[in-house]
């Protein structure tokens, strides 16, 4: 039976460090993943977080309630025995970049995309070397390979902790160079989370807010801003 069904059976969460990182233990017993893999953390502070999730699950563990759980569980489970190609599909972001699609009308969108994204396109030339060439239309045109091979080798340095929560900050935004800029501090999360929904929120503005997908927004939003706090937690 998976640890996810089992009642609550331990009196305290608490930290252990062991010479591979920090694990979270319940009574002093070990926590493994999903996939039976020890639970061992890089930072303190990171299983810190994890053991207070375990802390405070009553009757039943609720998945739901364990965000760093989860993720933690995913970079041991899932990125650590691929890490190289689960960094390549972020680093592939970078040639279909969201700050790079922009629309030519209307004025005021022009405007919008021009003020946000465009600082972050300089920053990821002066700080990486990488110039990626922004275009009218949503139709690919592919970027300067040179440019991608040094984005692609800063993603190739994180950690699979670091790695798990990129993930969802590349992939809930779009964009490579804005999850770039949060993780070295250019942009806080909510701002770079509103930077990538610049499209929406002009087409709300516009048209009304549709209630149905603005719940779905704000889910993503929380998701984003917590995958930000767990890189900071994990370290490189």
């Amino acid at each position: 039976m998976s640890e996810w069904a089992l009642k609550r059976f331990w009196k305290n969460a608490e930290v252990a460090e062991r010479p591979e990182g920090f694990a979270v233990t319940l009574d002093g017993r070990g926590v493994k993943t999903p996939a039976k893999t020890a639970l061992v953390v890089p930072t303190e502070a990171l299983a810190r977080e994890i053991a207070a999730e375990w802390e405070v699950q009553e009757e039943r563990v609720n998945p739901v309630t364990m965000p760093f759980t989860r993720m933690a569980n995913s970079a041991l489970d899932k990125v650590t025995p691929q890490q190289a190609a689960v960094a390549d599909m972020l680093a592939a972001y970078g040639d279909s970049d969201l700050l790079c699609y922009r629309a030519d009308h209307p004025e005021g969108l022009v405007e919008r995309q021009t003020a946000g994204w465009d600082p972050l396109l300089d920053w990821a030339d002066a700080t990486f070397g990488a110039r990626l060439v922004p275009v009218l239309g949503v139709m690919h045109q592919p970027q300067d390979k040179g440019a991608l091979a040094r984005l692609t080798a800063e993603v190739h340095g994180q950690s699979p902790f670091a790695l798990a929560a990129f993930h969802d900050l590349v992939s809930m935004s779009g964009s490579l160079v804005l999850a770039l800029a949060v993780i070295r501090g250019e942009r806080d999360a909510e701002t770079a989370w509103q930077l990538s929904r610049i499209d929406e929120v002009w087409q709300e503005e516009q048209w009304g807010v549709d209630e149905e997908a603005a719940e779905i927004a704000q889910r993503k939003r929380g998701e984003f801003l917590h995958a930000a706090v767990f890189h900071s937690l994990a370290g490189a």
